[in-house]
């Protein structure tokens, strides 16, 4: 195009023109909930949420709520924004309701309706595993499954909000509480708490609830459940065993385990993998009261002297031994070693193995990723309601924003065949749902205008029209 010449003064705005749509991406959307009946799949297991059969369904209205914070919601009102959008909302598999319809569905699912929505996660993950080719599809049945805990705090303000309190920081908060299926970036089961309730009482609950996803999903490997030291509890152990799970937890740095670590010898320290400095060995440690067969996992990372901070609050400090930490701040030594632990049923009877469960074991920031693309890639970092009901399905709203980002992104070629190529939310959001187009209907047919340059839709489109349609 001709580069117009003498532009100021001369530019006017024109009458809105409502063919034109700022997320076009939303055709990409609406083509995978077809291929995997996502909203008929959320209706027959969360069931009734009102009396008249009338408006959204309760699959229909979860689904609008995922798809605006995919789109870039951050608050309820974010969803008049999407109903503003005449050309966009033409395109989408669902209606977008009012914020204030929204906040009023919200407060209608009560525990049975949000058990549903766990039932429907694991359905319609079955459904998309059934789409995937046989190999990627053979590994997530028959491979490996890891069941992921962890929680985050979301700050928020205003002292009548329900089910928030003051957290160990001091902060304002809500704090979810989330399972998830690693392998294939799922999120299986999820609870919101306050931000002073400890998630180890629910976390059997969540092992219990994602294990039941899992079967659902057509998963026959024994799970694994993976937790950091916020886990450190024989309850969470047994519930993992009583659910037919193995499990690796982090243990908290106690002096009985100091001791064990002290008595390994140097001859049985081997090199951990993927982490420069970092040894594995397995000591003489097995917490009370846990199951039979647990055994502790030790790895240490040497650690400069001079880069030991002497701020008594580093956290850092905690993970050295207090007589070398000492030496270190006195200037008498090198180096010291930073430790951590892990206490696990898994098969360690040899060094290699234990250095592969030690680096199986770190590769729990994936669920950490997860939840850093539901706060930042969906709106999880915002609990904008007073009722604890409608944050809770605004957190579902988050969590099933990050499903469908791996759903689509695994049924469209995107992520490299084996999920380790998944864009985050906020990346698929910039390269393929925000992108301006007119919607054209001319003789019964319907076509997008794209941009020059833009290619990434129409070949994601291509790629999901070629699976079926659930019926």
């Amino acid at each position: 195009m001709k580069k117009i010449p003498g532009l100021a003064g001369r530019v006017r705005v024109g009458a809105p023109d409502e063919s034109l749509t700022s997320a076009s991406g939303v055709v990409a959307v609406a083509e995978l909930l077809a291929r995997v009946g996502m909203t008929g799949a959320l209706d027959d297991a969360v069931g009734e949420i009102k009396q008249r059969d009338r408006g959204l369904s309760a699959g229909e209205f979860l689904v609008a709520v995922a798809q605006a914070q995919m789109f870039g919601a951050q608050f309820w009102t974010g969803l008049d924004r999407r109903r503003a959008d005449v050309a966009g909302e033409a395109l989408s598999a669902v209606a977008t309701p009012a914020s204030t319809t929204a906040v009023g569905l919200a407060e209608r699912f009560g525990p049975a309706q949000l058990a549903g929505v766990e039932e429907g996660i694991g359905e319609i993950t079955c459904r998309v595993v059934g789409l995937l080719p046989a190999a990627r599809r053979a590994m997530l049945r028959a491979g490996a499954a890891t069941i992921d805990l962890d929680g985050t705090d979301v700050e928020v303000y205003g002292s009548k909000k329900e089910g928030i309190a003051y957290s160990y920081k001091g902060a304002r908060a809500g704090r979810p509480h989330v399972a998830t299926w690693a392998e294939a970036g799922v999120v299986t089961a999820a609870d919101l708490l306050a931000g002073d309730e400890d998630p180890r009482p629910g976390a059997g609950s969540l092992i219990e609830r994602s294990v039941a996803t899992l079967t659902a999903a057509g998963v026959t490997v024994r799970p694994k459940v993976r937790g950091d030291v916020g886990y450190f509890a024989k309850d969470i152990a047994w519930a993992a065993v009583d659910n037919g799970c193995d499990f690796s937890l982090g243990v908290t740095r106690n002096p009985a385990v100091w001791r064990a670590a002290a008595a390994i010898g140097d001859d049985a320290w081997r090199k951990a993998k993927r982490m420069n400095g970092a040894q594995v060995a397995v000591c003489d440690y097995a917490p009370a009261g846990w199951p039979p067969g647990t055994v502790t996992v030790v790895r240490r990372v040497k650690v400069r002297a001079a880069d030991v901070s002497t701020d008594p609050r580093a956290r850092r400090r905690g993970t050295i031994p207090k007589g070398q930490l000492a030496l270190a701040l006195d200037g008498l030594v090198e180096h010291v070693y930073a430790y951590s632990f892990i206490a696990t049923d898994l098969d360690v009877s040899t060094p290699a193995k234990a250095v592969a469960v030690e680096a199986w074991h770190r590769m729990r920031t994936d669920i950490e990723d997860r939840i850093r693309d539901a706060k930042h890639g969906a709106a999880l970092r915002h609990l904008p309601s007073a009722s604890r009901a409608a944050n809770t399905i605004w957190m579902w709203g988050a969590l099933l924003a990050v499903n469908l980002s791996a759903w689509l992104q695994e049924l469209a070629g995107l992520d490299g065949g084996d999920g380790r190529g998944r864009a985050h939310l906020g990346t698929l959001r910039h390269r393929l749902l925000i992108v301006p187009a007119r919607l054209v209907r001319h003789a019964g047919q319907i076509t997008l205008r794209l941009p020059p340059g833009q290619h990434l839709l129409t070949k994601v489109l291509a790629q999901l029209r070629r699976l079926p349609i659930w019926t």
